[in-house]
């Protein structure tokens, strides 16, 4: 029996896809706007090669350049390394970067998204280009990566969608990131249609950390609520501090009933 033809019903095959975007491409001076992305280019590049996947870049409509960024479309089965080991070694990559780049060169400092769904090629039709670019413009993301500049001079902030994160992290597929690594957030973008269930990642710091200043959702909530503070004399729930740096003669609080130092890192 002949194969049916294809019809505009008939559901794309899934792919895997990155998003990155530079922080302040825009702000930086026009002579330095074409070297600085071509580092960014090699720093993919780079890191692409080492987990070994293949350079998008190679395969046509694999690859979208967006500016001060750019989306990579791979096989779906890649999905999992796009989260590990991808990130961290994504993250290592810029801090190299940074300790090498000239004192004249600005600093790159990524948003990352990563998602997965049905999508055409080369042609990019299909929902899943358009959540991607969502994710990667979203506030959570944003917010994740201003605090990882403010709090360890981190230099990526990453958002992996619900059906990446369900496929990857969930499903046991990332061996040394699992889900006490990532905060659950909601991802919104200012004036767009768009509010979906994320899962975000900042390097070095736990969720823990970051929940008092991303503001996810609650456990079971709807989302857009900022995680409850306890009050330093509240008896039922400890209050938290965080200190990034060796303090001296320095009063923190008038009196301390219990106190335990957690030496992980943050």
């Amino acid at each position: 029996m002949p194969l049916a033809p294809p019809t505009p019903l008939d559901v794309p095959p899934e792919q895997a896809l990155l998003a990155v975007d530079m922080q302040g491409y825009s702000k930086i001076p026009e002579a330095k706007m074409a070297p600085v992305r071509s580092d960014l280019d090699d720093v993919l590049t780079n890191v692409l090669a080492h987990i070994g996947l293949q350079d998008p870049r190679d395969l046509r409509g694999a690859f979208k350049d967006t500016g001060d960024g750019a989306i990579f479309v791979m096989p779906a089965k890649d999905i999992a390394r796009l989260v590990d080991p991808l990130l961290e070694h994504l993250h290592a990559a810029l801090v190299r970067y940074d300790r090498e780049r000239l004192a004249s060169a600005p600093a790159i400092r990524l948003r990352a998204a990563v998602h997965v769904g049905p999508l055409s090629l080369p042609d990019h039709r299909g929902d899943a280009i358009n959540e991607v670019c969502r994710l990667l413009d979203s506030q959570v993301v944003r917010t994740g990566l201003t605090v990882a500049r403010e709090h360890r001079s981190g230099f990526l902030a990453a958002v992996v969608s619900e059906a990446a994160f369900r496929r990857t992290v969930r499903a046991g597929r990332t061996p040394d990131l699992d889900e006490e690594h990532f905060l659950r957030a909601t991802a919104r973008v200012d004036g767009k249609a768009f509010e979906e269930p994320c899962w975000l990642f900042v390097p070095q710091m736990t969720p823990r950390a970051l929940a008092p200043l991303i503001e996810p959702d609650p456990p079971g909530g709807e989302g857009g609520t900022a995680a409850p503070t306890a009050s330093a004399g509240s008896s039922s729930t400890p209050a938290v501090f965080q200190f990034n740096s060796e303090m001296t003669d320095t009063t923190v609080i008038n009196k301390v009933g219990t106190m335990r130092i957690d030496r992980r890192r943050i």
